[in-house]
């Protein structure tokens, strides 16, 4: 038997949890879920949409340039399978027009609206097949927000979706605030609801799951609505709808966002929504590219999937837009793969597998990298020196000339130097206490 709404006269905001006033609780009396990774799982983007609200707009130049980088990245195989954007700016329309012209399959592009039918003809202008739709589900959103109770927001999410219904598009059900939602009062019996619109229509009604705040966490015995896995084994035993319906969308509050979009696969649902760099509101959302090799670690090489090469590309042309990339951000950082400890250094001298993720320069066009300063030792100069300079691979870490720049370095920190030795320095370092290397060059 279905459960029915509860339609409470007083809003229920779950005190016990979310008390304001100190960090929000969990516990770990929930009882056990059930892993079910989908057969076939993907990501889709909303770099356009909730990425452009914590940053400068993109320009339409920009986009276009984005969306190929997302198309090359997510490989033949289409494992981007949509890209999320908002329609109202002329220059949003704009976009949109010029990515449709590309003529790829994927990401498909799709929109963002507002609860409203009259936004309906936006989508249906630019010829769209889908469109997100804002239907938040706490008691924190549908009273203190909306100022309405469960059954008039419910009633209202209904006739939009009817709107999109008639007018053949698949409606994107946006749960904003699910992670402080009733689940069993209300979560439940709206997907119940929306979907048999969608059914009776033929067409399969989306629900996106959306952690707003960030309040989700990835581990089994978190009771909902925080625990992700509580929440999906819910969701899957109580309603019908299929694992291709469900996706879910993270918030980086908590230190969470990546684990909660696998813990998401793991459970249940088919797409993790992310963005580029994990731009979003406040925190930010799953970073595409973090999610890509999440996705690669779960499914494996395929030869018709992701060109993670792509990954570096994009995080270059963000540079020529003037965005800041911390030095040790995962995958795109300057010194992601960089090491500044001499044991560590020494260990790539060996083989850069003992100290190296996986292999960088392959996947990412990134080879690893030692940055050298007081802590380098030895074996830190001499694999800068090997990395550079071809002929002086197998050079030994006491050799002459090696001791010799180590001394100079020394020298300078022991004069009060606080900042790592460039490059620059290095090359002119190994001018001239290595003049071997360049014995041929010079004559």
């Amino acid at each position: 038997m279905k459960k029915t709404l509860k339609n409470v006269s007083e809003p229920n905001l779950i005190r016990d949890t979310f008390s304001y006033r100190h960090v929000p609780a969990f516990r770990l009396d929930a009882p056990p879920a059930e892993q079910a990774l989908p057969e076939d799982f993907w990501i889709t983007d909303t770099t356009f949409r909730d990425g452009q609200q914590s940053r400068v707009p993109y320009t339409k130049e920009e986009i276009v340039e984005l969306y190929k980088l997302m198309n090359r990245l997510g490989g033949k195989c289409g494992l981007i399978r949509q890209s999320e954007f908002f329609l109202y700016s002329e220059n949003d329309r704009k976009a949109v027009e010029a990515c449709q012209e590309l003529g790829f399959q994927f990401p498909e592009i799709t929109a963002w609206i507002r609860a409203v039918r009259k936004d309906f003809e936006l989508v249906k202008a630019m010829q769209l097949k889908e469109t997100g739709i804002l239907t938040s589900c706490s008691d924190y959103h549908i009273f203190l927000k909306l100022r309405k109770n469960r059954r008039q927001a419910l009633d209202g999410y209904k006739d939009v979706v009817s709107a999109a219904l008639e007018q053949g598009i698949v409606p994107r059900c946006h749960l904003e605030d699910v992670t402080r939602a009733d689940i069993e009062g209300f979560v439940i019996p709206m997907i119940n609801e929306l979907d048999e619109l969608g059914k009776s229509a033929g067409i399969n009604v989306k629900f996106r799951l959306c952690d707003t705040m960030g309040y989700g966490l990835p581990y089994e015995k978190v009771p909902v609505p925080r625990g992700i896995p509580s929440m999906l084994t819910m969701i899957r035993h109580e309603t019908d709808v299929a694992s291709s319906q469900l996706e879910w969308h993270g918030h980086n509050d908590f230190h969470h966002v990546s684990a909660n979009g696998v813990c998401a696969w793991l459970y249940g649902c088919a797409s993790v929504n992310s963005t580029f760099l994990g731009y979003g509101e406040r925190t930010g959302n799953p970073p595409l590219e973090g999610m890509v090799i999440q996705w690669l670690s779960l499914a494996g090489h395929r030869e018709d999937g992701p060109d993670t090469t792509a990954i570096t590309d994009m995080a270059d042309f963000y540079r020529k837009m003037n965005s800041h990339i911390p030095a040790n951000y995962p995958f795109v950082g300057e010194d992601f793969n960089t090491t500044r400890a001499g044991v560590h250094a020494d260990g790539l001298n060996k083989n850069e597998e003992i100290y190296n993720i996986f292999d960088t320069e392959t996947l990412l066009k990134r080879p690893c990298k030692v940055a050298v300063s007081n802590t380098s030792g030895l074996a830190g100069i001499a694999y800068w020196v090997q990395s550079k300079y071809p002929s002086a691979i197998g050079m030994r870490k006491d050799s002459p000339g090696i001791i010799e720049i180590k001394n100079w370095i020394d020298d300078e920190y022991a004069s009060g130097r606080t900042t790592t030795i460039s490059d620059d320095e290095m090359f002119a370092l190994t001018r001239k206490y290595l003049p071997e290397l360049f014995a041929e060059t010079d004559k």
